[in-house]
């Protein structure tokens, strides 16, 4: 396995599921006032840690979006709250920036190596 390609590989799977997680999380804010919503989730970090622990190929993980059964619903059934979707999308956006900005440091390098070879 080339690990430089795998790592271009899971650095795009991580963007793409943080740009998962973020729909998923709109739509949670969008039926925050749904009678029976349960609150959705993305998983993804922690099924890619999984495999790495257990020597498989990280990039063959995909999302899974999830029911949240543990936080408690209100009276109407529904266990969304804006505040812990405000918490989420503020989680989302530190990894997707970090995600970002670990790909665009490679690309640089990547870059910087062709032209030095020159």
């Amino acid at each position: 396995m080339d690990l430089r390609v795998e790592s271009g590989d899971l650095l795009s799977q991580l963007l793409s599921a943080s740009v998962r997680r973020q729909e998923v999380v709109m739509g949670n804010i969008a039926n925050v006032n749904t009678p029976g919503y349960t609150r959705r989730m993305v998983r993804f970090e922690e099924a890619v840690r999984k495999a790495l622990e257990s020597g498989r190929d990280p990039t063959t993980v995909a999302p899974e979006i999830e029911l949240d059964l543990v936080t408690p619903a209100r009276a109407d059934g529904n266990n969304t709250s804006l505040e812990l979707e405000m918490h989420a999308l503020r989680e989302n956006k530190l990894l997707y920036d970090s995600y970002a900005a670990i790909l665009t440091a490679k690309y640089n390098l990547i870059r910087v190596s062709l032209e030095n070879s020159r």
